[in-house]
Parts: C-alpha cells; structure tokens; sequence
C-alpha cells in the first residue's frame, strides 16, 4: 500500500528536462562474462557483455533513464559517481543507503535522474561488494544549450581512459576472504587502462591539443599518470572546472577524475602513457605500473613499429611530497553566475576517522581471536549498513526506529594525538563502537567539517567520498588540525570543487558545502576494503519550505529487502 499511495504522485514530481533538452536512456544487462586477462581466463561480472561497461554521454539539463536488469549471481545497485541527485536521491544507489539491491535472477530497477548544473568527466559503478573492479563506466556531460562551449580551448579530439585494476579471482572471494581473516584483501595483479594490463593505443595528430578524460576506478590506490615527453594542463577535477594548472603528473585517488589537456607538440614517433601506485603507507611494498601506447599518426617509422618508445620517468611510488602537491595546488574557475564559497557556516564538525580494532565477529571464522578484526570509524562509530532496510526509505516512511539513530556526534569522543602512531598500543583508543548513526542537518544550512587522519593503525591517505553534493577543499595540511593557524591558510575565494577529497597521510583536509538537497547521503571512504570495515557515516537532510525542496516518493519499481 506505501507504494501505490505514492506512486501516481511520484510520476508528477520526477520532473521533466527543460524543453531543448533530451531523454538519455540505457539498459544495462548486468550477468557474466569470460574474459582473458593476465594469461588467464576469468569470469567477472559486466554489463552488456563489456569490460569496461558502456560509456554514458548526456549534456547539462538533460535527464538520464537507464534500466539496469540483473542475470548477474549477485545482488547489484548502481551509483552514479559525482552526480548531485537533486531531489533523486532513490536513483543515488549505495546498496542499504538509497535503495535496497536488485537482486539476481533478472530483477529490474529502473535509475532515472536530471543532470543539473554540471559539465565535465563522471563514471558509474557498482555499490554492492568488490564488484565496482568489473562493473564500471565513464559518464560524460557536455556543455548544455544555455552554454555550449568549454571554459578552454576547443580540443581537436579527446580520449577517455579508465585506470583500474585485475584479479585473477573473483572479487566476491577476494572481499569474503578478507571478512573471514579479519585483514586486509589480496592485492590485485595488474592494473589496467581501458580495463586492458597493456595494449590501449591513443593515436594523436601532431600539433593538436587532446582533451584526456581520467578516471580512477581502482578500488585500492591512488595513482600517478604520465605521458612520456608531454605535459598537461588541468582544466577540471570531478566535473568542476578549475584554473588552467600547468603540470606533467597527474595525480588521482580512487573515485575521482581529472580533465586535463594535452599538445600533441612533441617529435612524431610512439610514447608510453603509465599509471602507476602511490603508496601513501609508510611501511607499504607493493607497486606497479601499467602502460598504454600513444602513437603520432602519419609517422612511418612509427605505423612500422621501428621507432623507439620512451618511457616517462615517474615518481617514487611512496612520493607524498608530489602527490600532495598536485592535490593542494588546484584551485576553482571562477564564472560569473556561478556559485562562490559561502562564508557563513551553521553547522561545524571535526571528524577524526581511521582504522582500529574490532573483536571477531562469529562469522568471521579465520580471524585471530587474541588480535582482533581490523575495523575502520570516523569519530570512532564503525559505520553499520542495514539489513531490512535502506536509510532512505526509513526517512520517507518516517519510521528511523530500529534503522538509524540521529546522534552522530560533531566530535571525537576522546582528543588524542590523532597523527602519533605510537597511540596504537593505546586500546582504549583502537577499539571502535558500531552503529548505524547519522547527522542530521536542516535544510540550506552551511556546513564545515574538517576531515583529521588517525595513525592508530597506519597513516594513509583516504580519499573520501561525498554522495550528492560537491564541497569546496579550503585548506589541506599534515599533523594534527589547529584551527588557530590553519583557518589562515583558508581559500574562501576560489577554492577547488571536489566530490572526493584525497586527505593527506597524517594529515587533514577542510571542506565546506550547503546541505540544500534532502535525502539521506553517505560520506566515506573510497578505497573499497574501508568500506565494510566501517569508514563511513551519513547526512541525512531535511526537506525544505517549499514543493519544489520536498524529497518526492520512490518510484513504482523501488527494490524491495
């Protein structure tokens, strides 16, 4: 009965695009394909038989419909990375947060949303699991009529490239073998461009600027890209534009992207693009790098393949000091009518977050019981999904009782010396509490919320992700956080945009957004394994004044627990 009172007036609060705009719609088949990768065949789970997925394409003002059907064996959601959800909040998709999965056997939801006010390089992908290292894909929103052309030089052509990576596992064993021991999960073995170890081929003409669209899909590093003799300039991160920034490494944590500009100026012949680990963890040893071609056109000893190729020269796969620096130095286009940083702030929070210790839980049956399980908070509430219902719908229902509690706090509950590792013999400070708590916020408020590593564990750079709302970065730095110093640091005037925020190793990060979109939005780590861990909490905002700042119904078709 809940869905048919609602369904005829969700029909008439959808929304439709502007008159000049168009209907974007998919179908996304989500079940097995078997693929050689690595010298070995592999079954993965795809969708539409593509590894990676199908790449989306709509212009600002645009609406999107994609029904995602599900042969797959797993349950499956769909989130579309970067995408503000605007009153959309039931097409947002994290499993348990915004939606209950589709579960397997050709279950159906359809995801139907506005792309509004925004332009550049987004993707899709699973919120189910590890299967966001298959299920993937690039959505890109061009420039809409009101305004037709980029904030930059027209490029003559331009490449998408989706840096991820490859196990010769299934990812559903990998994450249940880590649940099991209590541990980390088994690195992967390749990483990939364009889901492929070695052998995607950008062809380039000589003296034309390219636009390179990249996406970090991987689900446990952040990487450093380079293209050897050729350097970039940055024109947008997560799909907000900045100021050109001149640069020949691009750096990208898991989640996020990076527009940027290539001169195809140097000598025709054939060049390697490389995406290679960072490792932010001090006592960290793995690494690698994968390769991709970039090959001038209309050079003969090149098309004969006698030409030799030259390697960039990348950085040390533990150099903070160069991923830091690409991090801290983009700063915000400015355009007129467009928003600036507000500076008023209403609401305003320090959240410490990291890893520590849980004791085994009983299913947990390969977990050293002395020890503990390795667990993950933000002020130290190890985040729980979940089970009969998503957060979203008991919101809508007005039934949080027994879901959620509203009680997430502004603080940590002990201040410590959150950047000295030695605090990891402390166990009152490494053992965490679980719960399902979330902050609650009214709606258009201004909230800061200065984002502090831990070294209890280990100190490592966690990129964080904010469902349906871009934040503006104000200031980044290492150590502990003291707002007495830091706020000169501040950048209230064009501060960079990010939907993922990259918070230094033994360091913090300052962000600050307008909580005007209702619905319930998680914020959390995007390095996968931190996820079931617990590095997670949620926003849940309230509606506003008036229809048109009301979160409307679930559609028809909401998946059922």
């Amino acid at each position: 009965m809940f869905w048919l009172a609602y369904a005829l007036v969700f029909l008439g609060c959808l929304g439709l695009p502007p008159a000049d705009a168009a209907v974007v719609e998919h179908t996304f088949s989500v079940g097995n394909l078997t693929i050689d990768r690595v010298g070995q065949r592999q079954v993965i789970t795809a969708v539409n038989g593509q590894f990676p997925g199908p790449m989306l394409e709509a212009r600002d003002g645009d609406a999107v419909v994609v029904h995602v059907v599900n042969y797959s064996p797993y349950n499956i959601t769909i989130h579309w990375h970067g995408v503000l959800q605007r009153l959309s909040g039931w097409a947002d998709g994290p499993s348990m947060v915004s939606q209950c999965p589709i579960r397997p056997g050709g279950a159906t939801y359809t995801y139907r949303f506005n792309v509004t006010g925004q332009e550049g390089t987004l993707w899709w992908h699973a919120h189910v699991s590890f299967l966001r290292a298959t299920v993937y894909g690039a959505l890109l929103i061009r420039p809409g009529p009101d305004e037709p052309h980029y904030p930059f030089p027209t490029p003559y052509g331009e490449a998408t490239l989706l840096l991820g990576e490859w196990w010769n596992a299934s990812v559903v064993d990998v994450e249940r073998q880590a649940m099991l021991t209590g541990g980390p999960p088994n690195n992967s073995v390749a990483l990939t461009i364009n889901g492929m170890p070695s052998g995607y081929e950008l062809a380039v003409r000589h003296g034309e600027i390219y636009l390179l669209r990249l996406v970090n899909a991987a689900l446990s590093y952040q990487l450093f890209f380079k293209v050897a003799g050729h350097a970039f300039t940055v024109v947008a991160a997560d799909a907000c534009y900045t100021d050109p920034y001149d640069t020949d490494v691009i750096v990208l944590a898991p989640g996020q992207t990076v527009d940027a500009l290539m001169h195809a100026n140097a000598s025709p012949g054939r060049y390697y693009m490389a995406a290679q680990v960072y490792q932010s963890v001090a006592n960290a040893t793995y690494t690698t790098t994968t390769t991709g071609l970039l090959r001038y056109e209309h050079d003969a000893a090149a098309a004969a393949g006698m030409s030799m190729i030259m390697m960039p020269s990348m950085p040390a796969f533990k150099d903070s000091a160069t991923a830091q620096d690409f991090y801290g130095r983009l700063t915000g286009l400015l355009r007129d009518g467009k928003p600036t940083v507000p500076l008023h702030v209403d609401t305003r929070m320090l959240v410490t977050y990291g890893l520590g210790i849980a004791p085994c839980m009983p299913t947990q049956t390969l977990c050293n019981r002395t020890r503990g399980s390795v667990a993950a908070s933000m002020n130290n509430v190890s985040f729980q999904l979940p089970k009969a219902m998503s957060l979203l719908e008991a919101r809508m229902r007005g039934n949080a009782d027994g879901v959620y509690t509203r009680d997430f706090p502004d603080r940590p509950p002990v201040m410590f010396d959150f950047t000295n590792g030695s605090m990891s013999s402390n166990r009152s400070v490494m053992l965490t509490s679980k719960g399902t708590r979330v902050r609650r916020l009214r709606f258009n408020t201004t909230v800061e919320v200065v984002l502090q590593n831990t070294a209890i564990l280990g100190s490592e750079n966690h990129p964080l992700h904010l469902h349906g709302f871009n934040f503006y970065v104000l200031a980044q730095g290492a150590g502990n956080f003291n707002a007495r110093t830091a706020v000169r640091s501040y950048n209230l005037v064009n501060p960079q945009q990010r939907n993922t925020v990259a918070v230094p190793a033994g360091g913090w990060a300052v962000i600050r957004f307008t909580a005007d979109n209702p619905g319930v939005w998680v914020m959390h780590c995007h390095l996968d394994a931190h996820l079931p861990f617990g590095l997670a909490m949620a926003f849940e905002v309230d509606d506003g004044p008036t229809p048109d700042t009301v979160l409307p119904p679930p559609p028809p078709d909401y998946p059922q627990c």
